[in-house]
């Protein structure tokens, strides 16, 4: 039998980046157990509507865990309480009836808020922009099997490429740091041959834009727990070293021109 719960929910509601925002509460009333959060949401926002009051505003997209556009802070934690699992994946069931719920949007000054609980996360295409990605001309497509990729590189690359770019990494960060973030989607391309003609500039140009825009890593490791799909900190310290050998590999590729 469908099990239902009510809740009391306390939501973040902010007009825009110059509005001061507050809190508002509102009641979450038989509510399923196998609902999604975002699927709660959506229940409250058509009540809100039926009442003609202006619903909440909240991003999603795949609702599959895939394409980082949910994110929220419930009860203070990115995405909520159950590790490894996006907004879009937490399911009423991990609440009790009569629960007081705190939802607010990722808490970052680079990541201003739109409106309600969406956030602008431009910064983050602006590091993919930096170097996320292989330009080099690569003419017809290769066979398949003509690049040998060492197994142990492939598996680690698969996993940086795990990364579906929420932000919460940087929302959970004292610092508000965006070094998961960086490392996830650089090393996925400088650990495999093909990331290898523009690894150096790469590492360089993604690291120095994400300090234009972040803070500073203390190794504090929230990053890792708040991260849907539990990306490794060990990321961090390979683009570290390679943002330490690209600053003297370029410096040598630039006195040679």
């Amino acid at each position: 039998m469908d099990q239902v719960i009510s809740l009391t929910l306390k939501v973040w509601r902010q007009n825009g980046p110059d509005d001061a925002g507050a809190f508002q509460t509102y009641q979450a009333e038989g509510i399923s157990q196998d609902a999604s959060f975002l699927e709660m949401l959506d229940i409250v926002n058509e009540r809100l509507i039926e009442e003609g009051t202006e619903p909440i505003t909240f991003e999603s997209d795949c609702r599959e865990g895939i394409c980082g556009t949910c994110g929220l802070m419930i009860n203070g934690k990115a995405h909520g309480p159950e590790l490894g699992t996006a907004t879009c994946q937490l399911h009423m069931r991990k609440f009790n009836d009569g629960d007081h719920i705190t939802i607010e949007p990722w808490r970052a000054v680079s990541f201003p808020v739109i409106k309600d609980l969406a956030v602008e996360r431009t910064p983050l295409d602006l590091i993919i922009e930096a170097g996320g990605y292989i330009s080099v001309p690569t003419g017809s497509a290769p066979d398949a099997n003509l690049t040998p990729v060492p197994k142990e590189a492939a598996d680690m690359a698969f996993d940086a490429a795990a990364c579906i770019g929420c932000g919460a990494c940087v929302a959970a960060c004292p610092n508000s740091a965006a070094q998961l973030f960086t490392s996830a989607k650089l090393n996925h391309l400088n650990l495999l041959p093909q990331g290898q003609a523009e690894r150096w500039q790469r590492a360089e140009n993604m690291v120095e834009t994400m300090e234009m825009y972040f803070g500073t890593c203390t190794n504090h490791g929230e990053c890792h727990e708040a991260c849907p799909k539990e990306i490794s900190l060990d990321f961090i310290a390979f683009m570290n070293r390679d943002y330490v050998k690209a600053k003297i590999k370029n410096r040598k590729l630039a006195g040679q021109r």
